[in-house]
This record gives C-alpha cells, structure tokens and sequence, in this order.
C-alpha cells in the first residue's frame, strides 16, 4: 500500500497545479481571445458543472471499473483538455474544453478521496490535502515564471499537460499494484460497491446535515479567497497590493495547517478536529471584523485559514465511518458535488449582498457559514455516537 500511497500524493500534487492556472493566465489569455476579462467566470461555470457532474457519477463507474482505472483515465482526459488549451484560438473551443476539464478533475477528487478514507488513516488525508494546496501554489507560480520568461501563457499549460500525461501513465502501470493492494486490505472490494442514485442518498440517516456542512466550508474557504482581498481594501482602507499578499496568508494557514493537522489527527478524533476547526475559523473571522489595528488581519486572515485546514479533510475521513463503506462512495460523490456547488454559489450570493450593503459583511458571512458548520456537525457527532452506544 506504500507504494500507492506515494503515488497518490503526487497525484495531489497534479490535481493542485491546474486548479488556479485559469485564474492566473486570464489577463493574457483573454487578450489572444478577443474577450472580456468576466468571461472567465462562464469558463469557471462550466469547469464546476463538470466536477459536480463526474462527482455524482463517480460510484457508478469506480464500481465498474475500479479507482485506479477511473483516475487514470481521468487524468488522462484533464491532460488532454490541457493540450488542446494550450494550442487552441478561440475562446468557444476553449469553453467546450474545459467540460473535460471539469468532469476529469471531479472524477479524480471523488475517487481519490473515498480510497484514502476507506484504507489510509486520516493524518494521510490532512497531508494528502496539504500536498494539494502545494500544487495549488506551483500552478500560478509556474505561470508567472514562464509568462516573464516568454511572455507565453501556452508554454505553461503544455508543460502542465505533459505532468499530467506521465502521471496517467504511471497509474495505468501500476493498476495491477491497486489491485493486489486493495485485495489484501480488510476494506469492502470496489465490485461491491453500490452506486446510489441522489435521492436515496438523500434519504440515507445523517446525508443532509452531512452535505450542507461541505458546502457551509466550501463557501466559507471560496469566499475568503473570492472577496477576502476586496474586504481589506474596500472596508480597511488597505493598499490593494498590501492586500492580494495577505489573502495569501490565509492560504498559508490553510496548507500548513494541513501539515500540522496531520501529526495532531494521531492525537485527536476527526470531530474532535473539526470542532477544533470551525472554533479557530470562527474567532478569525471575528478579529476579522472587529475595528482591530490594521497589523491584527494578516493575524486573523492566518488564524481563519488555520481553523479550515483540518475540517475538510476529517470530514472526508469520517465519510466511510458515518455511512458505511457500500454506501461511501456515492455519498463521497455526492459530498464532492455539494462542496463545489458551495464553492460557485455562496461566494457570488454573499458578493452581491455585501455590495448592497458594504464590504463590512464579509467576515459576518464566514461567520455564519462556520456556525452553519458547527450546528451540523455536532449532530451529525451526537447522532454518529448514540448509534455506537446503542449496538
């Protein structure tokens, strides 16, 4: 299982490095495509249509075909959507790519997720995560570092590309070791797997507080990320380039908490880490808010990525625990669905409000999406637990 596991963080490494190359590259890319710069929001629609899309179909085809089939051909799909971005002229070829783009990427995270919660134990998935936030940091790096030394966005989508096509190629050779590996582990095998539809996860004891807490965190770490820059700026008075660096502090506290978050998961319960979390999450949204001195948000920015890094992936963790492995994967698709959909709708719903009324209410609503968090959790906790007392 070692040497999957070591497979699998390099994958989320990969699966980091794509995700904010859009972002990065859209000053120059919409400049060679004739568009606005606000059609890279129709683009981000699509990609989060297509992860929440290939998240609800994930158990189908895992139960078919196995994890490691379905991520290898996953990867291979983002690769080749990459290839054609990075050769492509017009922006609607781009919009039709990036439907691979989306339903690759989704297929990968559910897949990946579930295996590490059924086999690993849960310090893997915080440092599986944190090595996600790594590639999340590579990918605009690497952006900028050709942009200055080519002034071309296309060289680093195609260098992407060819990352993601090695990393296909080493999963499809090393399928034979997933299955040698997930025969010998005590786990259910992934042809017993049940694919349920939507409805009857729905139905399923515990699904629903479940799913509105990933999507609670979702838009809680979106719209620090969306709208945390803009806050700084339009109700602190900041300067807009002293700003955009201490959003990434926030992004610090997030992968490094990951990181810490590891070693304390031998030491604490998944709850326990994520009631852990949303408290620490909370009293940084508060310092946030609060008239504090202006050297104080940096502080909270940090203290607010540092309380979410632990919730996501304890949560993942207890998918397995809380609803039984038959059920886990369908559920972990659609927990993958539910985080995405957070992450598109609340931070543009909370952008518009805060714009009424002012940027002021920013911190406010993390606030309430970390209380949301909290009441949801705890009865999920309470209700997990006075099932184990009963048996």
């Amino acid at each position: 299982m070692t040497t999957i596991l070591i497979i699998i963080y390099v994958a989320f490494i990969s699966l980091g490095i794509p995700d904010p190359l859009l972002g990065s590259a859209w000053p120059a890319m919409h400049i060679d495509f004739g568009v606005p710069v606000s059609y890279a929001g129709v683009l981000s629609i699509i990609i989060s249509t297509g992860t929440v899309i290939s998240g609800l179909f994930s158990a189908k085809l895992i139960a078919r075909y196995g994890t490691a089939k379905v991520t290898a051909f996953s990867v291979l799909m983002t690769a080749l959507a990459l290839v054609g971005i990075s050769l492509n002229q017009s922006f609607v070829l781009m919009a039709l790519l990036c439907i691979p783009l989306g339903l690759g990427g989704g297929a990968v995270d559910a897949a990946l997720n579930n295996f590490v919660a059924v086999h690993y134990e849960v310090k893997h998935m915080n440092w599986l995560h944190c090595f996600w936030g790594i590639g999340a940091t590579i990918g605009p790096a690497l952006i900028g570092v050709i942009l200055s030394l080519t002034g071309k966005w296309r060289s680093a989508y195609s260098w992407i590309a060819i990352m993601q096509c090695v990393l296909s190629a080493i999963i499809f050779i090393s399928i034979p070791l997933w299955r040698k590996a997930t025969s010998k582990s005590d786990a259910l095998p992934e042809e017993e797997i049940v694919a349920l539809k939507v409805r009857d996860v729905l139905k399923i004891p515990l699904a629903i507080p479940v799913l509105i807490t990933f999507c609670a965190y979702c838009g809680a770490e979106s719209t620090m990320n969306l709208w945390g820059a803009s806050y700084l700026v339009g109700a602190r008075g900041i300067a807009k380039e002293v700003a955009a660096a201490w959003v990434s502090v926030f992004f610090f506290g997030i992968t490094g908490g990951r990181l810490v978050s590891g070693f304390l998961s031998q030491k604490l319960r998944s709850d326990q880490m994520i009631k852990l979390g949303i408290t620490l999450a909370g009293i940084g949204a508060i310092l946030v808010f609060l008239p504090l001195p202006t050297w104080v948000l940096p502080f909270a920015f940090f203290v607010v990525g540092l309380g979410l890094a632990p919730i996501y992936p304890s949560m993942l963790h207890q998918t397995p625990k809380t609803f039984g492995g038959k059920a886990s994967q369908s559920v972990m698709g659609i927990q993958m669905a539910f985080a995405y959909v957070g992450a598109t709708l609340l931070p543009p719903l909370f952008g518009t409000i805060a714009q009424a009324v002012g940027m002021w209410l920013i911190p406010l609503c993390v606030l309430f999406l970390a209380g949301l968090m909290f009441f949801c959790s705890e009865y999920v906790n309470r209700k997990v637990k006075a099932q184990a007392n009963a048996k």
